[in-house]
């Protein structure tokens, strides 16, 4: 059948669908799944014989909201938790892998453009990170302690203080996005820069294993999750530069409430990453070598699944598209 045979067929079904979803009425719960099993029917011959049509994308939107009217007035449940870290926040990372990837990029060509040029200038780290921190880490490493910088706070107040900053953080990485993504690439890179910066400070002092080994003992979790929520502001930035065949306000409206799911998603990573570096980071000197490794490989191994192995599988089991 032809696209535009199969439109004329089920036009006036489809509008009397949309009609149902606005009422809010919420209806028999038999006709509700009759409805909605013919919506996905239709859903599932679209993306067959026009995968790449605005009638499967129409229909696929028309699915979500029925989706969602049905189960409107039910009341939330823990498995209503647990459903949007074990579905939708992965359906969203999917949807913005590619962004994602583009957020991974600019960082790590930072953090060599912070590593190249503290090797070539020595005076690059105060120019990035002030005379004031350079000078205590001076300070800290002549007196055999260079992270005595993790010490200085009680670590339940270091905790909270953390924690609210890198939340804070997150969602600034992701608000940038709104101004064309340049505001979100500029707060990635600077972040990365100072990580090169701040590496090559130590390593130029013989104390590369020190430093990496204590800060990856957060940064797994913490430096990733900047990285993500970088990829959140990025995919709003790009909604407004590239809205396809939606109105930008359309596109931008999808592509928000996308990375919102994302940046949400984040709280318990740097949170986590926040208990490491207030209560973990601060014995890095006690801490057997394996262990520090341990540590950093279950974090990045955590990130690897969640943020990419997830997706793609779930992927394939529900057959979501971009």
């Amino acid at each position: 059948m032809k696209e535009a045979a199969f439109v004329k067929q089920n036009a006036e079904k489809w509008k009397h669908f949309e009609a149902v979803i606005k009422s809010r009425r919420p209806g028999h719960a038999d006709e509700l799944a009759n409805d909605y099993i013919s919506v996905t029917d239709d859903l599932a011959y679209a993306a067959t014989f026009y995968p790449d049509s605005k009638t499967t994308t129409y229909l696929n939107q028309l699915s979500r909201s029925f989706h969602a009217g049905i189960y409107r007035n039910k009341k939330e449940r823990a498995s209503r938790f647990i459903g949007f870290f074990t579905r939708e926040i992965p359906q969203a990372i999917f949807e913005s892998h590619r962004q994602l990837l583009y957020s991974l990029l600019f960082f790590m060509i930072a953090v060599a453009i912070g590593l190249v040029s503290s090797a070539y200038d020595h005076n690059f780290p105060r120019i990035i990170m002030g005379d004031e921190y350079v000078n205590m880490s001076l300070k800290n490493i002549h007196h055999g302690d260079p992270m005595a910088v993790y010490k200085k706070m009680e670590p339940g107040s270091m905790f909270l203080g953390i924690a609210l900053n890198n939340i804070y953080v997150s969602f600034l990485a992701f608000i940038y996005g709104i101004f064309l993504s340049v505001g979100t690439v500029y707060f990635i890179f600077t972040n990365g820069v100072m990580v090169g910066a701040f590496v090559s400070m130590f390593a130029q002092k013989g104390l590369t294993q020190v430093a990496l080994l204590s800060i990856f003992l957060h940064g797994a979790l913490e430096l990733s999750a900047i990285v993500i929520a970088g990829g959140a502001g990025i995919t709003m930035g790009n909604s407004i530069l590239f809205p396809g065949t939606y109105t930008r306000a359309e596109s931008l409206a999808m592509a928000a409430k996308r990375a919102i799911k994302i940046t949400v998603g984040l709280v318990p990573v740097f949170i986590t990453a926040a208990f490491f570096e207030s209560f973990v980071t601060r014995h890095y000197q006690e801490m057997p070598t394996g262990l520090s490794l341990a540590v950093i490989i279950l974090s990045f191994t955590f990130i690897t699944w969640y943020y990419i192995i997830l997706p793609l599988q779930l992927k394939a089991k529900y057959g979501w598209k971009k």
